[in-house]
């Protein structure tokens, strides 16, 4: 990790070299240290990330501080209560608004996913029951390291026909 550092600075220093009215615009993270340059209307500020993922990590540090705070509050526990109800209620629906927000790519995909789907199951398939399917699957959490086949054998072992 030192040797990127020191390459780093090496061409930091020399692109302040060739262009010494960048050097108003060097900062120093104060998170890790690590000199940056930064943009002309940050130019002087002490209160900086650097953009190697301390800003990131700050940031993401903070909002987990915040909305532990909150929902530590009466009014949090009522509204997590909610969403915790919310996520365990049956027959849920995934936003049908997701597929419009995708990307052209995603919504190409889910479009196939629906084809395909709806020649397995000989029915024409909606892009919301997709979603569904999708964040369904997404939820579940396998309990041990094996393979599917070998659980399949272990239940019908544990539950003979």
């Amino acid at each position: 990790m030192a040797l990127v550092v020191l390459a780093y600075y090496v061409e930091l220093r020399s692109v302040l070299r060739n262009k010494p009215w960048l050097r108003k615009c060097q900062a120093r993270c104060r998170h890790c240290g690590i000199f940056f340059l930064t943009h002309r209307r940050n130019a002087g500020r002490e209160d900086l990330g650097c953009p190697f993922g301390c800003s990131r990590e700050h940031r993401r540090r903070e909002s987990t501080r915040r909305s532990v705070a909150y929902y530590r509050e009466p009014e949090g526990k009522v509204k997590k209560q909610a969403l915790n109800g919310q996520r365990r209620s049956r027959g849920r629906k995934a936003s049908p608004g997701l597929g419009d927000r995708a990307s052209p790519s995603l919504r190409r995909i889910l479009a196939y996913l629906c084809v395909l789907v709806g020649l397995i199951e000989g029915r024409r398939v909606e892009r919301w029951e997709v979603i569904g399917m999708l964040e369904r699957t997404r939820r579940q959490h396998r309990m041990v390291r094996t393979r599917r086949l070998d659980q399949g054998v272990a239940w019908f072992n544990e539950r003979p026909p």
